[in-house]
């Protein structure tokens, strides 16, 4: 998990708030593909965790209308720009390399390579590491009809064959260019993104150039280390231009929280030096074989020498999903919310006699286990594999791990047989796994985040990093509590808010309002932003009425909104009054399945918040 020491900026927030990443002021935010950030913060307050996924923050002129304190100054060490360097605290991350079976399934390789322990300046296997530069172009999501300031940074990668390399996806996020260059090499080729991964943190390149892969051998994937095993990360960090290796050992292996995804998947923690850059690049067992990716680092002033390898069997599961389906698909999710039956009491009540299971606290509305699942079930099994007491199953020999390790190993569409006990008898249930639907996303797909303005009220999706860019004061406390503590209660439903007004005489006592979401439009109740694009192009009324949180109403006269639109747009220096994707004919595929009120849970929705050990998201 990738962590800094943050601080918090809201504080009515409680603490499940303020251990949000998206709530976090980074003191000093570093990235191991080559960027860093620094907060103006005051550095001596309490450890906060935090993402390492967001780009840094553009300092481009804002649009009149939009008066905003950036939290982040811009830019440090490895990244082209002006700012303060800061102090250097969190984030690592590195990449590992994937062997192709014949018939396109990936599989970890038994094979031992030819390497003497401690000979890794002379291996072969080094020239299949490669420097990245990426060139990214952010979108401005406060403004979202336009991009931020584009910056660059470096970051690693390695050769799996077939034309193909391996990296993290934070490296190549929001790119606009990616180039690489070999070991030894002056020539820089042309990278494309073949398949991103956001929530394992791993992108798929292709170069096409023939002359790159000249005499190149690529990695092999090898199997998931034990304790105590050597493990040496090989990259391009900051400090020089040339190839870097550190050396540690295995510190610890289970269920990791992904920064830059918000995903728990399997991990493993290493004690061996991570920098910024290292992202992207493998990490290598005694024998030469690729044991993970690099990806993120654990720094505070009470610990140290904590990094973080993205194993194996994720790596091969990221490989095959795209292999099936042509494009990356995601891991799979149950969409339940568990808690522990430690206590025996407990367990007496619910009839179970034995000392395992989890309580099924909450079944997201969106999942197919809402279908089979009820509060108060206690899930026993998982596909025959008993789950303890504590939430963890069997694994390997002596190991219990997370339950949701199990669930990892799915793909998209898998189903999986649940054992429970419901009102104490034990049966059996079908549940099919899927990727779990965000009311509030954590990354935005497309290069342009979606927008509507009307007759200068410019309304939007409300999202984790719009949340990040606005900075949390201005998004107001109702609305970080629906972020965080609310779920989907269909496919395809958003929190839509008016981000901002761009003042005009047509919109005169509104032009104050901003960040409010709104509910209906004309009595119909607004399921996403598409559907309010909709009911806006549809409507034949003299008005258009816009009721927001806490009763307000804004009313404009339809005609003349819709006549000042183009002049409204024209002197703000906007290209169009929506993005591309609302363009597209709206089709109601959620039918009568209006969302109500959204009612607060009792707990978070991402295990990120959680600041209850007895319960965990699966």
């Amino acid at each position: 998990m990738a962590v800094t020491v943050a601080n918090c900026c809201f504080s009515a927030l409680s603490s499940a708030f303020k251990s949000h990443p998206r709530l976090a002021t980074s003191t000093c935010h570093s990235y191991l593909d080559g960027r860093s950030l620094k907060a103006s913060d005051n550095k001596n307050r309490a450890p906060k965790k935090r993402s390492s996924a967001s780009p840094p923050k553009s300092n481009a002129q804002k649009l009149p209308g939009r008066l905003k304190d950036d939290k982040f100054s811009l830019y440090g060490d490895g990244i082209s720009g002006k700012g303060d360097a800061g102090r250097l605290q969190s984030t690592g991350f590195k990449s590992f390399g994937a062997q192709r079976k014949e018939k396109k399934e990936f599989q970890l390789d038994s094979r031992e390579q030819q390497v003497e322990p401690g000979n890794f300046q002379d291996a072969t296997f080094l020239n299949a590491v490669v420097k990245v530069y990426c060139t990214h172009t952010a979108p401005d999501y406060s403004l979202p009809w336009q991009k931020q300031r584009q910056y660059t940074s470096t970051g690693s990668a390695f050769m799996i064959g077939d034309g193909k390399l391996l990296t993290n996806a934070h490296c190549v996020e929001h790119d606009t260019q990616i180039k690489v260059k070999r070991r030894g090499d002056d020539t820089k080729y042309v990278a494309k993104v073949l398949a991103r991964g956001v929530d394992c943190d791993i992108a798929l390149l292709s170069v096409e150039s023939q002359e790159f892969w000249k005499g190149a051998e690529p990695l092999r994937l090898g199997h998931l280390p034990r304790l105590q095993d050597a493990v040496t990360v090989v990259g391009y960090p900051l400090g020089g231009d040339t190839i870097s290796v550190t050396k540690g050992v295995v510190s610890r292996i289970e269920v990791t929280s992904y920064a830059h995804g918000s995903s728990d998947l399997l991990g493993i923690q290493i004690d061996a030096a991570i920098n910024p850059g290292n992202s992207g690049g493998p990490a290598f067992n005694e024998q030469g074989e690729c044991i993970g990716v690099a990806f993120q680092v654990y720094r505070s002033e009470e610990a140290e020498n904590i990094g973080y390898v993205i194993p194996t069997t994720v790596v091969s599961h990221f490989l095959n999903d795209y292999e099936r389906n042509g494009k990356y698909t995601g891991f799979p999710c149950l969409g339940v919310l568990l808690q522990k039956l430690e206590n025996p009491a407990l367990r007496a009540c619910l009839q179970v006699q034995s000392n395992e299971g989890v309580l099924v606290r909450r079944v997201e509305p969106t999942s197919d286990a809402n279908n089979v699942l009820k509060q108060g079930d206690v899930m026993v099994s998982f596909d025959d594999v008993h789950v303890g007491s504590e939430g963890t199953v069997p694994f390997r020999s002596n190991e219990r791990i997370a339950f949701r390790y199990l669930i990892s190993q799915k793909f998209a569409g898998d189903v999986a047989e649940l054992g429970i006990i419901r009102a104490g008898k034990f049966i059996k249930v079908p549940v099919e796994l899927n990727p779990r639907v965000h009311l509030v996303p954590y990354h935005i797909d497309g290069d342009q985040p979606s927008y509507l303005i009307i007759a200068g009220l410019v309304f939007t999706p409300l999202s984790e990093p719009l949340i990040e860019e606005e900075c949390d004061e201005s998004i107001g406390l109702k609305l970080l509590t629906k972020a965080r503590y609310s779920l989907a209660r269909f496919k395809g439903e958003q929190i839509v808010i008016l981000s901002q007004v761009l003042a005009n005489e047509v919109n005169i006592g509104y032009e104050d309002m901003g960040n409010q979401q709104v509910l209906k439009f004309n009595g119909t109740r607004i399921k996403n932003i598409h559907h309010l694009a909709h009911l806006v192009a549809s409507c034949q009324d003299k008005y258009m009425g816009f009721e927001f949180e806490d009763n307000y109403l804004a009313v404009l006269e339809r005609e003349v909104a819709m006549a000042a639109s183009p002049r409204i747009l024209k002197d703000y220096g906007i290209p169009s009054e929506r993005s591309d994707d609302l363009l597209e004919p709206y089709v109601d595929s959620l039918g009568d399945n209006q969302a109500i009120e959204h009612d607060f849970g009792d707990s978070p929705v991402s295990n990120l918040e959680m600041g209850f050990d007895s319960l965990l998201w699966a």
